[in-house]
């Protein structure tokens, strides 16, 4: 009787534990970005007439996993837009959808020479919302500069 009690309490606190899935959650790899190991690129969240897609940072890796430009700042911030445009588009939406970047630099002080390159991916005239945080580094000696961003893509 008692092992039946045990195994009455076990099977409905598991039962209440249990995770579910969550239908309104998508978890987004493209392949024109690189595979990304342990992580996903982005989650989009559907949030009833539009999609927020937020993406894991994005560092200056292309589709095959190699770094574009070392110890070049001015390759890698482009392979990050690349990127960050290419998970957008794979989303359904176009850099315009972009809401917010938070930026994680080496050299803070190379701030204009990413927003020059940030100017060719992002509507200007009316920029996401940003941060900008200088960090004595990053994961890899040779990433200089890591991007995350969200995107609020309408639904058609």
């Amino acid at each position: 009787m008692k092992k039946l009690l045990y195994l009455i309490l076990f099977s409905a606190s598991s039962a209440c534990f249990a995770q579910k899935a969550n239908k309104d959650v998508t978890f987004l790899n493209p392949a024109t970005v690189g595979k990304p190991f342990g992580y996903s690129h982005a989650v989009i969240v559907d949030l009833g007439k539009n999609n927020m897609v937020i993406m894991s940072g994005q560092v200056g890796l292309d589709k095959d996993g190699k770094l574009a430009g070392n110890g070049d700042l001015t390759s890698q911030t482009e392979q990050i837009f690349t990127n960050i445009k290419n998970i957008i588009e794979a989303a359904g939406g176009t850099m315009n959808d972009l809401v917010e970047l938070n930026y994680y630099l080496i050299d803070a002080s190379q701030v204009q020479l990413v927003r020059g390159i940030r100017d060719k991916f992002v509507n200007t005239k009316q920029p996401p919302a940003s941060t900008l945080v200088q960090v004595s580094k990053l994961f890899r000696d040779d990433i200089l500069i890591e991007i995350k961003a969200t995107a609020i893509i309408k639904k058609k």
